[in-house]
């Protein structure tokens, strides 16, 4: 089994950078990605620059019940009378 399908990327040092080279089964649209520090590593997300296509994206969540519960906010104190 290859690298490529067993979904091992290659790093290598591109100048002062870090670079990885991603199989073709990994290539992701564009040419930037949303890099973030996760529990167990790095992970990369493509970026979404169409707005269209970033709110088709929230669609996945419609179904999800967003505060099912109700808000818990705790009471506001009473301010203070400054002029009393």
């Amino acid at each position: 089994m290859s690298d490529a399908d067993s979904g091992i990327a290659k790093i290598f040092m591109h100048g002062r950078s870090q670079a990885v080279r991603l199989p073709l089964a990994f290539r992701l649209p564009g040419d930037r990605v949303r890099v973030r520090r996760v529990e167990t590593g790095i992970l990369l997300e493509p970026m979404v620059t169409d707005i269209d296509a970033w709110f088709a994206e929230l669609d996945r969540f419609a179904d999800v019940p967003f505060m099912e519960d109700g808000r818990r906010q705790p009471p506001m104190p009473e301010p203070e009378d400054l002029f009393a």
